[in-house]
């Protein structure tokens, strides 16, 4: 019993242990479900978690991707729609309902043509666009009706953004007999009848060929656009005929010979466009289906056809002057050269005119009327707005009976002047001796500049002209209009002005200066061509209509040219380098003082006034010139030899001409001529011009009654003088005393007035005396001619140059004929030769 129960103890014992472990593995159980529960539960939630980020981050990256697509595709598109809106322009690309023609760029090329729009998703259509004007041939295929108006459109497009004239069409439609682009018929429109077609090939084969040789010989393509419209109504052609086809695909389009073809299919080749109107594909969009535009309304072709129809009746419009100027003035440098448009060429571009080393000079020629001045008022417009004064200076004659050039320089009116013009000569026909002095000018300019140029190296002046361009000297342009008119006559002055020609043209090229001679005389361009070292030089030949000599004699483009033309011809005028262009009118007044006026504002400091000489006008004697107050008293300091102004010379500065009255032999004056208004200015001037250099005293001897009066105005200027009806004995002074004798002719006594000029120098006493004539000077001084030897200097007024031989030194006298306002002088001590001076007027102006 006591076994039993130790066993039922035992197993009680063991069973409680048994369900003892159970409960703890059981808990431990429980434990772990409960910690994988709550692991599950803390998964589930970090997954919901993570997969709520990822849907809230690949929604946020659509969105960024959507966004970035949308700007790309509207960039895209917008750039797309600006180059699209820079290849085709107005009425290129514009919409039937806003289309309207527009002219062409000056110089553009010709760009695409809309046959439609593109699509992409929501963005606005893009136009779509094709080429042809120098750039391709069109090989249409599909519906007759749909192509026929795709190319009414596209010939509208064309014809609308070029000028009329510059597209010239050829029809070939055998099914419809022209008719189907009969709208265009008022443009002149050449019709290809069923049989035709062969021959329209084999002439524009022959027109590619003229075209390429023209090109190879080195001038640019003029003719108009040629653009064949071919409505075939066959698959193909006979060989011969295909194969003229052939040849016009491959050469056609540089040549501006463009093919439209539809009903036949073209040969590959990179200047054939394939549009599939069917598809509504084409090779410059690629897969992008197109949306084709409708055909244009046929009452706006027929209105644009009629209407460009009138203008090219009426011609092309003339140039502006405004097109010749840069859009930034004085940007340019001379350093290498001088290059200016002068006008446009028949496409519109403007044609540039060179002078620099090659060419170096230009010769210009044309018959009266035929706009000569206006030619070089519009090639100095153009050099005047790129070139500043630093870097142009313009010396401008003319020896026309006009004022051709006054327009430059500072007038009563205006107060402007163009900067870049450092003298200027107008009415100087009968004054060669102006435009003499100014080729000296230049000639002493050049040999300036060709000894600096051996101090430096020519090269480094080019460098420092582009580092500095106020551092180093401006191009010289010198315009010389009827330059014929100095170097006719067998004398000095044309002599010294061809030697001069010859050495500025030869050897100014290398120093910047350039001459431009022009003239409207045939006998004024032969005055050259006998002086081969001189005219060939000038290679630059411009030449108006008509003009002859100009241009070689073979070359006869300047006799076929309109008005308003000219040719320019850089290669001395050899025929096949003519370059025809159109000129602007440069002769309205108000457009050109609008233009010089803004120029004028743009001047730099210092920029000085240019010199104007004008051959009509008599200059006045300058304030300088008159003495301050009254006649010093003898207490002021005397300067040694005082000079006497007797004239104005005829220079490129206005320079007085003095006489110098030393206490030498001879320092005396006669004014020699019968024109008293004139020998009254001479001496008044002069004493004037004594009176404001120090202490003097002056006698006045007035024989003339014509002379009273402007005898009378000069003694009320100096209060000083003395009057005297006749010749008296003159005491010595301890100043100047200066005698001015008014026809002293009429009757002196000759001893006395032969010892005052013979002694009277040397006591400080001279004569300035009138004499009506050269016979009368040698009466009153008493016979022979060597008792004329105390007259050292002398102004002849009307006085020939033979009769002025007992005063001359070379036997003949000097080559002198006379003329109004005009005066030769010759001082023996100074002078080889006489110069010519202008009188100064001066009694007209006091009171």
């Amino acid at each position: 019993m006591s076994h039993r129960n130790a066993l039922v103890a035992a197993i009680r014992q063991e069973l409680a242990e048994a369900r003892g472990a159970a409960r703890a593995v059981l808990a431990a159980a429980e434990t772990a479900r409960g910690e994988a529960q709550t692991r599950r539960r803390l998964v589930r939630d970090a997954y919901g978690t993570c997969l709520n980020q990822l849907a809230e981050a690949r929604d946020t990256a659509r969105r960024d991707i959507q966004r970035r697509f949308q700007y790309e595709t509207a960039k895209l598109a917008g750039n797309v729609r600006r180059v699209a809106a820079l290849s085709a322009t107005g009425a290129a690309a514009a919409p039937w309902r806003l289309w309207a023609p527009s002219e062409p760029e000056r110089g553009g090329r010709p760009g695409l043509l809309r046959i439609g729009t593109l699509a992409l998703d929501d963005a606005t259509p893009l136009p779509a666009l094709i080429p042809l004007l120098d750039a391709a041939h069109l090989d249409l295929a599909g519906p007759p009706s749909m192509v026929d108006g795709i190319i009414t459109g596209l010939l509208l497009r064309a014809l609308g953004s070029t000028r009329p004239g510059d597209v010239q069409l050829t029809v070939y439609d055998p099914e419809h007999l022209g008719g189907t682009l009969a709208a265009f018929a008022p443009l002149g429109i050449s019709f290809v009848g069923p049989g035709g077609v062969g021959a329209m090939l084999d002439e524009l084969v022959e027109h590619i060929c003229r075209v390429n040789e023209t090109v190879l010989a080195g001038s640019s393509r003029v003719e108009p656009w040629r653009v064949v419209v071919l409505l075939f109504d066959a698959p193909d052609l006979p060989p011969a005929q295909r194969a003229q086809l052939d040849r016009i695909t491959r050469t056609g389009v540089a040549c501006g010979v463009h093919l439209i073809v539809r009903g036949l299919r073209l040969t590959d080749h990179e200047t054939v466009v394939r549009v599939d109107a069917d598809a509504r594909r084409c090779d410059t969009t690629g897969d992008l289906e197109i949306s084709l535009d409708p055909p244009p309304p046929a009452d706006r072709v027929v209105s644009f056809c009629k209407e460009t129809a009138e203008r090219m009746r009426a011609g092309p419009p003339p140039a502006q002057l405004s097109d010749l100027s840069p859009a930034t003035f004085w940007a340019e440098t001379s350093a290498h050269g001088l290059i200016a448009p002068i006008g446009d060429s028949t496409d519109g571009s403007l044609i540039d005119v060179p002078l620099g080393d090659d060419p170096p000079h230009a010769l210009i020629g044309g018959p009266s009327g035929s706009g000569k001045t206006n030619l070089v008022y519009a090639w100095l417009a153009a050099l005047a707005t790129r070139y500043g004064p630093s870097e142009l200076a313009l010396y401008l004659l003319d020896f026309k009976e006009g004022v051709s050039f006054a327009r430059f320089v500072q007038g009563p009116r205006d107060p402007s002047w163009l900067p870049q013009v450092r003298l200027a000569g107008i009415n100087v026909n009968g004054d060669r001796e102006f435009g003499l002095a100014m080729l000296r000018h230049l000639g002493e300019e050049l040999r300036t500049r060709a000894q600096a140029a051996k101090r430096h190296d020519a090269t480094k002046l080019a460098e420092l002209r582009a580092e500095d361009p106020t551092g180093v000297w401006p191009r010289i342009v010198a315009v010389i209009d009827e330059f014929q008119v100095l170097l006719g006559g067998r004398d000095a002055v044309a002599d010294e002005a061809v030697t001069l020609l010859e050495d500025l043209a030869r050897r100014g090229r290398s120093q910047g200066i350039h001459l431009i001679l022009a003239s409207q005389d045939v006998s004024g361009i032969e005055a050259l061509w006998g002086r081969s070292g001189l005219v060939g030089q000038f290679t630059l030949r411009i030449a108006l209509p008509k003009a002859r000599r100009i241009l070689a004699d073979n070359n006869l483009a300047a006799a076929v040219i309109p008005r308003h033309h000219a040719v320019v011809n850089t290669e001395s005028g050899t025929a096949g380098a003519n370059v025809v262009v159109r000129l602007p009118d440069a002769g309205d007044r108000l457009v050109w003082r609008t233009l010089q006026r803004r120029l004028w504002r743009l001047r730099p400091d210092g920029c000085e006034e240019p010199r104007l000489f004008d051959g009509d006008a008599v200059p006045r004697l300058p304030a300088s010139c008159r003495p301050a107050g009254l006649v010093p008293d003898a207490a002021t300091p005397v300067g040694s030899s005082p000079g006497a102004v007797l004239g104005e010379r005829i220079d490129v500065a206005a320079r007085p001409a003095r006489l110098r009255l030393g206490r030498m032999p001879g320092r005396n004056l006669a004014v020699l001529g019968t024109r008293t208004d004139e020998a009254c200015d001479v001496l008044a001037s002069a004493a004037l011009s004594l009176a404001a250099q120090g202490p003097a005293h002056f006698s006045i001897v007035c024989l003339d009654p014509d002379a009273a009066g402007p005898a009378a105005r000069l003694i009320a200027e100096l209060p000083s003088a003395d009057w005297f009806d006749a010749l008296p004995e003159l005491p010595d002074l301890d100043i100047p005393h200066y005698v001015l004798g008014y026809a002293l002719d009429a009757g002196v006594d000759a001893g006395t007035l032969r010892r005052l000029v013979t002694d009277g120098p040397e006591r400080r006493t001279h004569v300035l005396g009138w004499w009506r004539s050269v016979s009368r000077l040698r009466d009153s001084l008493g016979g022979p001619a060597s008792r004329l030897d105390p007259i050292g200097a002398w102004v002849a007024l009307d006085i020939q140059g033979a009769d002025l031989t007992p005063l001359y030194p070379q036997p003949g006298g000097p080559a002198w004929y006379p003329r109004t306002r005009r005066a030769l002088f010759f001082d023996r001590s100074v002078h080889r030769t006489p110069e010519v001076i202008i009188p100064y007027e001066v009694n007209s102006d006091h009171t």
